[in-house]
């Protein structure tokens, strides 16, 4: 198998590795000398307190989160101890395409993000109690089991545009960008030589982004030069296309199925309402409002089972593409003034 240069140090900026060992996962079956990639920015304190975690979305990598850091900003590398956590199977951490058997790969689940990230964070920094978690996508679906799994430890969380339990919409849609790949010919049961030849499965993998990634009104109103492009076959053809084609397919379908099963009620036999109402952090809930995948109803749901939590509604024609801030500060400022709110509340506040 050949090893994809998108997931170079080159593209991705520095990071870090951590082994964790041989890796057991919740579905039965380990990972071999499992590594997770990450980055930090800032220092830790003294006290090891001022920590906070940051999980990647689907596709995603700690780099793309480099916009949402920085001095003056919510998440601030002068105050807080940043840990950007690249999920397993997003190509940076152990993933398909740098095992030694991509098609065997085994399945990871969200709760095994999280302990391996615990792993990290308590045996690397000796880190005993986090600031805040805060993640998008498939990055909010860890910030929630991080809550519910390791209540004592996180002080507040704030789970950007995704749900605690993926809806059956959410799992369909899935499935269909997973059978875009698994329907070229090239694919062959995971046992392609180079992501070339599934060139056309993930084409059809983007057109659906395409569809469900973005809103209505985005289209409406022409908003492609968010991201750079001057047209609607540029932003097509031209971005989305070109970015999910250097992607390795088995690497995209091992995080999907992944998404798929996102459920915090698996720690709770089922019941998300006693899953959810384990959570002592001071949370807000932050959908975006033209999130196609994951609408404020839906989230808002889910939030009124959470004890000491607020809805936040992010404003983003881009709809769930707007995660990757194309809007500029508009996006950024909503961020950064319900974080901020957030981490100037008391630990006290916590529910005990």
């Amino acid at each position: 198998m050949i090893n994809n240069t998108f997931y170079s140090q080159e593209n991705h900026g520095p990071y870090e590795l951590y082994d964790l060992g041989d890796f057991e996962l919740e579905d039965g079956g380990k990972i071999p000398d499992c590594k997770l990639a990450y980055s930090t920015y800032g220092e830790l304190n003294e006290t090891k307190d001022n920590a906070i975690v940051v999980p990647t979305w689907f596709s995603g990598t700690s780099k793309d989160y480099e916009t949402y850091i920085g001095e003056g900003r919510a998440l601030n590398p002068t105050k807080y101890f940043i840990i950007a956590i690249n999920q397993i199977g997003n190509g940076l951490s152990t993933s398909p395409h740098n095992s030694p058997t991509p098609s065997d790969f085994p399945n990871v689940r969200i709760g095994d993000d999280v302990r391996a990230q615990y792993q990290l964070i308590t045996e690397k920094f000796g880190i005993k109690e986090l600031a805040l978690v805060v993640g998008a996508s498939m990055g909010a679906q860890q910030t929630y089991e991080w809550a519910v799994r390791y209540p004592d430890m996180v002080n507040r969380a704030a789970p950007i545009a995704g749900t605690a339990k993926n809806t059956q919409h959410d799992f369909l849609f899935t499935k269909t960008l997973m059978e875009a790949i698994t329907s070229d010919p090239g694919w062959n049961e995971g046992n392609y030589q180079s992501n070339t030849e599934v060139a056309d499965g993930l084409k059809r993998h983007a057109d659906i982004w395409a569809v469900m990634g973005l809103s209505t009104e985005f289209y409406q109103q022409e908003k492609w030069k968010l991201f750079g492009v001057e047209t609607l076959d540029e932003f097509i053809s031209g971005f989305l296309q070109p970015l999910f084609q250097m992607m390795d397919p088995n690497n995209l379908l091992a995080m999907a199925w992944k998404w798929q099963r996102g459920d915090v009620s698996r720690n709770t036999n089922g019941n998300l309402q006693e899953a959810l109402g384990r959570i002592k952090a001071k949370m807000f809930v932050m959908p975006i409002d033209e999130d196609m995948f994951f609408p404020p109803r839906d989230c808002e749901a889910e939030q009124k089972l959470i004890p000491n939590s607020e809805l936040r509604v992010i404003y983003s024609i881009a709809g769930h593409f707007g995660l990757f801030g194309g809007e500029g500060a508009y996006y950024h400022d909503q961020i950064d003034k319900h974080l901020n709110e957030l981490l100037a509340t008391s630990v006290a506040d916590k529910v005990l």
